[in-house]
């Protein structure tokens, strides 16, 4: 709870509410983020949930050699932190290497280790490092008790704000599942857990080159998180998903975020009675 009040200081919220990190999976031009920004930002307000901004400044990940990448590292960046000013917001973004961090940490309140680098001694010390809050996302190929060496080794370089985020678990070539039983595993390590609802309904690789994924499935997977204890949720959004420039298969778009955050904040509340 003391990690929690620390990084939303700056926001009025519920104390029976979920937190919420949320925007578009790239950064794509600053209308965007401001958009985006600013409606995510005043729902939240309204309804008391704790909000963290969130997108890549650069996707390092992408299946083909043609995918939208980014608009350049500082360029990037800057615009993450100018949301943040702008919004008086946290803000969050991944890093892909140990090198990343120090520079990241100069504009972001949060750093997030992908899932496919959460084993990544380097990448979590240098992350650690910094001070900031490390976010590290359970890899497709993890159990949630496997993910107690991850925050034992950002603890050993001496950061306890540490979040620990499910985001499914490979099942086949094309598909992910999601194992609840990983959010109370995962929050028995001692640190907040979030729900990644939109990229654990990916559909990765896709002959195309391009990841499908099952974005009317975004409140399923986001409710049963909320039934089963999660402390945070991760939702990707944008005004347009078959414009988005990554991950538009699967990200919920944003004129649905709005009734979805109505539905889990009256369940949240509802369990915690």
């Amino acid at each position: 709870m003391e990690q929690l009040q620390q990084i939303f200081k700056d926001q009025p919220y519920h104390t029976d509410n979920f937190f919420l990190i949320a925007g578009p999976c790239v950064i794509e031009d600053e209308a965007l983020l401001m958009q985006v920004a600013e409606r995510v930002s005043a729902i939240c307000k309204r309804l008391e949930i704790p909000y963290v901004f969130k997108a890549s400044y650069r996707k390092a990940n992408r299946t083909s050699v043609h995918s939208f990448t980014g608009i350049g590292d500082v360029e990037g960046l800057e615009l993450l932190q100018k949301i943040g000013k702008t919004f008086n917001l946290p803000v969050t973004t991944d890093i892909h290497s140990a090198a990343e961090a120090a520079m990241a940490a100069a504009y972001v309140d949060v750093l997030q280790i992908p899932a496919f680098l959460c084993r990544q001694t380097d990448i979590l010390m240098a992350a650690a490092e910094t001070g900031k809050l490390v976010n590290v996302k359970k890899g497709q190929f993890l159990s949630g008790e496997g993910m107690k060496f991850a925050v034992e080794k950002i603890r050993q370089a001496g950061n306890n704000n540490i979040w620990l985020t499910e985001r499914g678990t490979t099942f086949g070539y094309q598909d992910l599942v999601v194992d609840y039983r990983n959010i109370p595993i995962m929050k028995a390590h001692g640190v907040p857990v979030v729900m990644d609802c939109t990229h654990s309904l990916q559909q990765p690789n896709q002959s195309s080159g391009v990841t499908g994924g099952n974005p009317q499935m975004i409140g399923t997977i986001a409710k049963a998180a909320i039934a089963t204890g999660a402390d945070g949720l991760f939702i990707e959004t944008h005004p347009i998903p078959s414009q988005a420039k990554s991950d538009g298969a699967n990200v919920l778009q944003l004129d649905l975020l709005e009734p979805l955050l109505e539905e889990l904040v009256a369940l949240r509340r509802a369990v915690k009675r």
